[in-house]
């Protein structure tokens, strides 16, 4: 845990940027509501969902204890002389791009699967960050109703997205440039799945009114302008009909962002995209996914597409329109790619495909698809499987991978005292 921690404490150094915080993994758990802080009812095993929650109550106390004193930390903390952008401006740069050795001042060249420790991070990092600690947050408040922690929670989400000096502008037309060749590209969209949680653990506060009234219309508004950006600018529209696991991301995010914000014709349209598009052009006869399988990195990405479509049926399903129970014409469901990719996380030897050609060793660590898809269909298997992986991944790679891991902010539970 201790290299865990690390990363985001001491990874940045000396820059401009201070990050601070510990990217806590913590175990998902499932549970009963409080005031409609969450989506889908799903599994009533409360000897699966107790054992869990008995194994995390007390270490998410004590990381929100950890993170109450951490200050915020937005976009404005860090430039990057390579940005076409402003102060306000969420800017990162494409992973897979180097310099050219044969013109080191012309446009940068691709190579698949190996990110460029050189690139610009900071506003990725904390980003990251920010989720980590208003999720960890809101999920301390969760668990023991103290107002400490949300109104500590409070503090980040105005700097990102109310106080004129520190805030975000509500897109992200700079993200994953490329030098050379583009100031931004809707690829970038990608970046903003670690929106998530933070929409997530705004809606709570909000509609359990733990955050002032006052504030609670700044924070939705910021999320409604951005979704706006996303499904209007051609950035948002290319990355939504991308064909692999980045349009699965862009229908995450969205959808989260329309939830908070009750926007529900943005929330049809990514149910519709669910089963019309995500899942029959994504997903091969036997659960796997071809354009995952062909990359560089093919079991990293199959792990997190799955942990995509399983994240989005959990934002988006209800006792009357079951994404977890979908199946297509042809017979593919979330079920289907569960059995797939489950041997292979259980024995990972097994793996029939190439080894990606980085990180190989630090996968699987605790997916999110591993406990959602377990307590959707009831499989203690799944469940059992995800209480033995790591929770505390050290590398960077794996850590951004991983943008929802804060079980308490999810699923339904009894408010503890």
């Amino acid at each position: 845990m201790a290299e865990y921690r690390n990363f985001l404490f001491n990874h940045i150094g000396k820059r401009t940027l201070s990050i601070g915080l510990i990217l806590f993994s913590l175990l998902l758990i499932s549970s009963q509501s409080i005031s409609g802080s969450c989506h889908l009812i799903i599994s009533e095993n409360t000897g699966l969902t107790q054992k869990v929650i008995d194994n995390i109550r007390t270490e998410t106390i004590a990381q929100a204890d950890a993170v109450m004193k951490e200050k915020p930390v937005t976009v404005t903390c860090s430039t990057c002389k390579r940005s076409a952008g402003g102060t306000h401006d969420f800017y990162s740069e494409g992973d897979y791009w180097w310099p050219d050795p044969n013109n080191p001042n012309g446009p940068y060249i691709q190579k698949d699967g190996q990110s460029n420790p050189g690139n610009f991070v900071d506003h990725r990092l904390a980003m990251i960050r920010f989720s980590e600690i208003t999720a960890t947050l809101t999920s301390a408040w969760m668990l023991t109703g103290k107002q400490k922690y949300a109104d500590q929670a409070l503090k980040h989400l105005k700097a990102w997205f109310v106080n004129p000096a520190t805030l975000m502008n509500p897109d992200m037309l700079y993200a994953q440039a490329i030098w050379g060749r583009y100031t931004g590209r809707g690829i970038g969209l990608i970046d903003a799945y670690h929106l998530v949680e933070v929409a997530q653990s705004a809606k709570i506060l909000i509609n359990n009114h733990a955050i002032a009234k006052k504030d609670a219309p700044k924070i939705k508004g910021w999320f409604s302008s951005f979704l706006t950006w996303i499904t209007t600018h051609p950035y948002g529209i290319d990355e939504m009909n991308a064909k692999n696991n980045h349009g699965t991301c862009w229908a995450v995010t969205a959808s989260m962002m329309a939830d908070l914000t009750g926007n529900e014709e943005v929330r049809r349209m990514c149910i519709a995209r669910f089963k019309t598009v995500l899942l029959p052009s994504q997903m091969d006869a036997d659960g796997s996914f071809p354009q995952e399988l062909k990359r560089t990195k093919p079991f990293g990405y199959s792990l997190f597409n799955i942990d995509a479509l399983c994240n989005l049926a959990q934002i988006l399903s209800t006792k009357e329109d079951n994404l977890w129970e979908f199946k297509t014409d042809d017979g593919k469901t979330l079920r289907k790619g569960m059995e797939f990719i489950y041997p292979y996380i259980a024995d990972k030897s097994k793996w029939p495909y190439a080894k990606d050609i980085y990180i190989w060793d630090e996968w699987p660590v605790r997916q999110s698809s591993l406990l959602f898809a377990g307590l959707a269909y009831e499989n203690e298997e799944y469940i059992l499987a995800y209480l033995q992986l790591n929770a505390y991944p050290s590398h960077p790679e794996v850590i951004r991978n991983l943008p929802v891991r804060h079980p308490i902010i999810w699923l339904k539970f009894p408010k503890q005292a």
